[in-house]
């Protein structure tokens, strides 16, 4: 499974890669094995080169992590481009600007029943924040065993990192521009984002 990336929206620096991927957690995780694909949508956490995550253990998904590669799928913020934003919109057509980063590696299933509670812990940090009204994983005893019992937590190292911004990299600087300043203007917050994402690219350093 491989990504298509025009030389012109190649991230070329990975800390881009693997900020997006910190920003953007929720992913859709695939593993070509078994009669057909497994996919599930999760949020996965990154520690280094490595994502930590869990499923249900009746999702069936996790009985092939051992079968194959698996694809993690990350996408940033994207927009729709329209040509009247361009100098010359009659000579133009509509496109979509938009970030995605795809992950790929062998999945490892954490057996350890402490390892399998720290990446529950992991995940609710993360998620929950440290606030005083936080919630916390405090469930003790049996209780907390069955809790546990009941997912699949696991590793996925980062192999291959294959990352697409397409930021309008192929368009002149003065449409880069008229581009970042529509996005940043519209009131949805994916196109703002996008704007923003040009701007920390080097695909638009104008302050128009």
């Amino acid at each position: 499974m491989a990504l298509y990336v025009p030389p012109a929206f190649a991230a070329g620096d990975r800390s881009l890669a693997l900020a997006l991927i910190d920003e953007h957690p929720f992913a859709t995780l695939v593993t070509p094995a078994g009669a057909e694909p497994q996919v599930t949508h999760l949020p996965l956490l990154r520690d280094g080169d490595v994502l930590l995550g869990h499923v249900a253990r009746a999702n069936p998904h996790w009985r092939s992590f051992a079968e194959a590669d698996s694809l993690a799928v990350f996408a940033g913020p994207h927009a729709y481009v329209s040509p009247t934003w361009y100098a010359a919109p009659k000579a133009a057509v509509p496109t979509w600007n938009f970030t995605a980063v795809h992950v790929h590696g062998r999945i490892a299933v954490i057996d350890d029943a402490r390892e399998r509670a720290d990446v529950v812990d992991r995940l609710v940090a993360r998620f929950e924040g440290a606030g005083e009204d936080a919630w916390r994983f405090a469930l003790t005893g049996r209780e907390r065993e069955a809790m546990l019992g009941a997912i699949v937590a696991f590793r996925m190292p980062i192999g291959r990192l294959e990352a697409k911004l397409k930021l309008s990299q192929n368009r002149g600087a003065d449409d880069r521009a008229r581009v970042a300043a529509a996005l940043a203007r519209s009131d949805d917050a994916q196109a703002q984002a996008t704007a923003g994402w040009m701007r920390r690219t080097g695909a638009f350093d104008d302050d128009r």
